[in-house]
């Protein structure tokens, strides 16, 4: 089960990177706040780099959502231990788990729109 989670958690942290690399500059300027977006990118010069390399961002995202699927229905037939303080533990760690597949899930997408989709809208 710690191999789901940690999975997840990985996840999520690419997913995140979709979101700073896109989703966020175009929410900023969205709403009107370029200044605030400006001043994120001198503060934070790393958000270039991750815009520059989107393409291996959503990628990479993209795998690793892929493996963590595969290892979150693969955790589908395992059962939990007898032990009550064991099983509510799984019980726990397993929703937990597929929560935060499904919000890595949720920001890979709108990353994904916002990189890929919107600029071709507007």
């Amino acid at each position: 089960m710690n191999k789901n989670i940690f999975a997840s958690y990985l996840s999520l942290f690419t997913s995140m990177g979709t979101l700073l690399c896109c989703a966020l500059p175009s929410f900023l300027v969205l709403l009107g706040a370029g200044a605030v977006f400006s001043s994120l990118i001198s503060t934070v010069p790393q958000l270039i780099w991750i815009s520059k390399y989107k393409i291996w961002v959503f990628s990479i995202a993209g795998a690793m959502l892929v493996i963590t699927g595969i290892l979150q229905y693969g955790a589908k037939g395992i059962t939990c231990p007898l032990e009550k303080n064991k099983a509510i533990a799984c019980g726990k760690s397993r929703k937990i788990s597929i929560f935060i597949y499904w919000l890595s899930l949720v920001f890979y997408v709108l990353g994904f729109f916002a990189a890929f989709i919107l600029p071709y809208i507007i």
